[in-house]
């Protein structure tokens, strides 16, 4: 078999020979040709919108040049003067984790408004080794897990078993696990 190119770029030639034949009494020949893949370097490169294909008015093209020209002193002065003329904040923009509360504030809207809470968590605080099997039980019928993962959890107490319930689910659960024979309480 012998492998010739004959258009470097394009394609390769692979002339065939069958084995029985010499090459002396075989005058025919049959070529496949391949096309050579040429690979760009950086597949990255070639799908980046460039930035001239971004389609802006005349107008947003200059404000985002002088934009980009000012200080940051400059910048700052330039969102105060826009939050005041727009009546705006930025903070309006900022994800509310970001927003922070004086913790005096806090303890005076705490005291104000008392809320009845609506959300429990119930804790296993301890499990008798003579009741881990039916505790076992109980946990995996109130929940979804596995047998390893329910062995896991009533291994190392005190554990929250369920959180954010309502107040009968955690009774309910509270009760089913108090009768397999563990102590539990509701947070």
């Amino acid at each position: 078999m012998a492998v010739t190119n004959s258009l470097s770029t394009t394609t390769t030639t692979l002339s065939l020979r069958s084995t029985s034949s010499s090459p002396a009494s075989s005058p025919i020949k049959h070529f496949l040709l391949f096309p050579l893949r040429q690979h760009p370097l950086s597949f990255r490169s070639s799908h980046v919108r460039p930035i001239a294909a971004v389609a802006a008015p005349e107008k947003i093209e200059k404000l985002g040049a002088e934009i980009s020209s000012l200080t940051l002193e400059e910048a700052r002065t330039l969102v105060d003067y826009l939050q005041d003329k727009l009546g705006v904040s930025a903070a309006a923009f900022a994800p509310a984790a970001a927003v922070g509360v004086a913790p005096g504030a806090a303890a005076d809207a705490g005291a104000a408004v008392v809320e009845e809470k609506t959300e429990f968590d119930v804790v296993i605080e301890e499990v008798p080794s003579n009741a881990r099997i039916a505790v076992i039980k109980a946990v995996r019928a109130l929940t979804s897990l596995a047998l390893k993962e329910a062995k896991d959890l009533i291994e190392g107490l005190p554990k929250k078993f369920k959180e954010g319930v309502s107040k009968d689910e955690a009774e309910d659960a509270k009760t089913q696990l108090e009768a397999a024979g563990a102590k539990c309480s509701v947070v």
